[in-house]
């Protein structure tokens, strides 16, 4: 069903977990690659709520509490505008977290979320932002079966290659990892554009040059849609304008205010390439007898408070004021208000003055748009965004910023071409606002949504039958794998047995990757209980109850993009891969021994489906064991699926485990137990809240777990956050 055909319009999930997401922030500052995602999701949200056919706009992004924080990043709802407002989701530590450190807590934003759509209703579509929202986002439209929308703003493969240049040794790039987490994140940006009907980004570059990069790169899913400014705070001088004290503000800094200013505006951050501006300012006798330089660059009390990064950038720039004995020449204010943002532009304007973004790369160009809509003539690196901004309004130059000399000319041409200089300041007001509208991008973002909805059938889960079917009404839940964690140790399995049988307040699941007829056989002669569910095949079958009754539902959506003929075509012939028995095979399972010694890597056998076009899952266990599944299967979305459609508090289910098939199920907000004779796949959860890692091996280890959460008297989660 279109946006057009569907009754009262429809409802638009954006996700943006960084928490920041209002401009007037100073915080917004700690984030390298935050401040024009947030004002890009936050202008997003207001015009498309303002467009006929969309019903309602959700922001979904963290809830913070933090004395360092604004006390509005602790609502938990707030009106952006009439039909838009900001959800903001608790999960992980209450304090600010900057986007590196939000990692072990994505699947519990995801169990959250699904709680707060449960009470409000499903979205017809999931727009995620950045790599950490495009996975929880991916996450839930597979569960859900709804469309989902990517926008990586900064990827991870990209900067990863930015940092990387030059000679780096080993210690170096781990060093980069850990801050940085590449392999989590890029994986993270695979997943979401395997799973995203639309991409939408910001330029041409953008798409050539760095989507490009991904396995999961399909030109045919990428939408150029420029992106917005709000341009009723930018408008150009006018005869009622009088400057704001920020004017004064840097009267202080230069001995002729009067001057044309050469502008930059951008964080204190290595790629934004302000010292080489400097530099070029300092070796030009030119430039400075015609131009004050104006460096704005955040805010800050105390430079000693500010990130080491930052703190070298503007120690480097300090260095270099002095050095090139640029006193009264340069002005690089403390600190400026969101209110004066505009009217520093204005400034630059009256002076004949230019805007200069120097940066090594710009993915967006947010500044640029503000300058030229403002009428302020622009010169900016010849990379990803200018290059559409100044190819659309021809407003200006672009530049090497590598190249001193071409930096240099570049400025000169543009503060001694009179005429040049008022045809770009024109070009710049008129462009920005035909290209660069928001409404322009609400409207192709809808007319491209519009298609997708189209030919999207209505969620499996929105099914009132599907719906109103309960499940025992038991108090809480235990599931847990059979081989290696129940299996190993009858005597504590005796034990495990009778508390199951003896509390009829606590039902009782296996999840496994045995096939169902193979899981029921080793249930009885173990002597367990019947199993309330029965979660088989690797995350990819669930039937209920004595009768084993399938569930039609998550059967209806677990073949999405499953082709398994064309998988095996590939992996059969790989050395060291040897396809099991038939009776570890199923309709939704291949599995396979590997013999790690002679395949390739799980990383590179995942590489070479996606570059085949092939969806799937690839899990390892135990070094040995592989398995492939759909990628609506695994038991991380089978876990979600029951407690989705069951109603199931995740806090009041236990789930135990041994090995990496069980590793989905295990994160979240449910209570995860690892038993003593784990794999070692698994320990990598080590760090991630609500795992709990057991001393005792086999069933002991599941009482273990037990135990440590009080499960079977008033339930206690000491591990509910885990420092990253």
């Amino acid at each position: 069903m279109g946006i057009l055909e569907k009754e009262g319009g429809i409802k638009v999930s954006l996700i943006s977990l960084h928490g920041l997401i209002r401009s007037n922030q100073p915080e917004l500052g700690r984030d390298s690659d935050t401040g024009g995602q947030v004002k890009y999701v936050l202008e997003l949200a207001k015009e498309l709520s303002e467009q006929p056919n969309v019903r309602d706009v959700e922001l979904l992004t963290r809830q913070i509490i933090d004395d360092k924080i604004d006390d509005d990043y602790a609502q938990l709802e707030e009106e952006i505008c009439p039909h838009a407002k900001i959800v903001r989701i608790p999960f992980g530590p209450k304090r600010y977290l900057a986007k590196e450190k939000l990692w072990p807590y994505i699947e519990h934003f995801v169990d959250q979320t699904l709680v707060h759509f449960r009470r409000t209703g499903l979205p017809d579509v999931i727009h995620g932002h950045y790599a950490d929202a495009g996975l929880a986002g991916a996450q839930m439209a597979r569960l859900l079966h709804i469309p989902f929308i990517f926008t990586g703003h900064s990827l991870g493969r990209v900067k990863k290659q930015r940092l990387s240049l030059g000679n780096m040794d080993d210690e170096k790039r781990a060093k980069l990892e850990r801050r940085y987490h590449f392999a989590t994140r890029v994986e993270a940006e695979e997943i979401a554009l395997e799973t995203a009907s639309m991409v939408v980004t910001s330029t041409n570059q953008e798409v050539e040059q760095q989507y490009e990069l991904y396995d999961h790169y399909q030109p045919d899913r990428m939408e150029v849609i420029p992106p917005g400014v709000d341009l009723s705070n930018f408008a150009p001088v006018d005869k009622s304008w009088t400057p704001s004290p920020i004017a004064d503000d840097l009267k202080r800094f230069l001995n002729e205010p009067d001057k044309p200013m050469i502008l930059t505006m951008a964080r204190p951050d290595e790629r934004k390439n302000l010292g080489k501006l400097v530099e070029v300012y300092g070796e030009s006798e030119q430039l400075q007898e015609l131009a004050n330089l104006v460096l704005v660059m955040g805010g800050r009390d105390d430079l000693r408070e500010l990130p080491k990064a930052q703190q070298r950038i503007i120690k480097d720039i300090l260095y270099q004021i002095d050095k090139y004995d640029l006193y009264g020449k340069v002005a690089y204010p403390k600190a400026h208000g969101p209110d004066e943002v505009p009217d520093i532009y204005r400034l630059a304007t009256t002076t004949k003055g230019v805007f200069i973004n120097p940066a090594l790369t710009e993915p967006f160009g947010l500044t640029l748009l503000e300058a030229g809509a403002t009428g302020l003539p622009i010169v900016a690196t010849n990379d990803g965004g200018p290059r559409d901004i100044i190819g659309h309004c021809d407003n200006g130059l672009l530049i090497d910023p590598l190249d001193n000399e071409a930096i240099e000319h570049a400025l000169l041409r543009t503060l001694t071409e009179p005429d040049q200089w008022q045809e770009w300041s024109q070009a710049g007001i008129e462009g920005t606002r035909k290209h660069y509208s928001w409404s322009n991008h609400a409207r192709r973002y809808l007319r491209d949504l519009n298609d997708i909805l189209e030919n999207s059938p209505t969620p499996s889960l929105l099914d009132s039958k599907v719906r109103s079917r309960r499940l025992p009404e038991f108090d809480r839940l235990i599931v847990t794998d059979l081989d290696n964690t129940l299996t190993g140790d009858p005597e504590a399995l005796a034990e495990f047995n009778e508390i199951i049988r003896d509390r009829e307040d606590i039902g009782f699941g296996i999840a496994t990757g045995r096939r169902l007829d193979s899981a029921m056989e080793l249930i009885e002669e173990l002597g367990l209980p019947r199993p309330d569910v029965m979660d088989t095949d690797a995350g990819t079958q669930l039937h209920y109850g004595d009768k084993l009754t399938p569930d039609l539902s998550w059967r209806k959506q677990i073949g999405h993009a499953w082709k398994p003929g064309e998988i095996r075509e590939i992996l059969d012939k790989l050395p060291g891969m040897y396809l099991q028995e038939e009776s570890h095979l199923s309709e939704y399972k291949i599995s396979y021994e590997i013999d790690l010694k002679e395949a390739p890597s799980v990383t590179k056998i995942r590489r070479m489906l996606r570059q085949a076009g092939l969806q799937a899952k690839v899990v390892l266990s135990l070094d040995m064991y592989l398995d492939i599944l759909p990628v609506r299967g695994g038991s991380e979305l089978s876990m979600r699926h029951l407690l989705w459609k069951w109603g199931f508090s995740p806090e009041n289910v236990l789930v135990a485990g041994d090995s990496g098939n069980d590793a989905g199920m295990l994160l979240g907000r449910t209570l995860g137990v690892v038993v003593g004779n784990h794999a070692k796949e698994l320990n990598k959860l080590r760090k991630r809240p609500r795992v709990y890692f057991a001393k005792a091996a086999h069933a002991r280890g599941v009482l273990e777990g037990m135990s440590y959460y009080q499960f079977l008297d008033n339930i206690v989660i000491p591990n509910d956050q885990v420092d990253s």
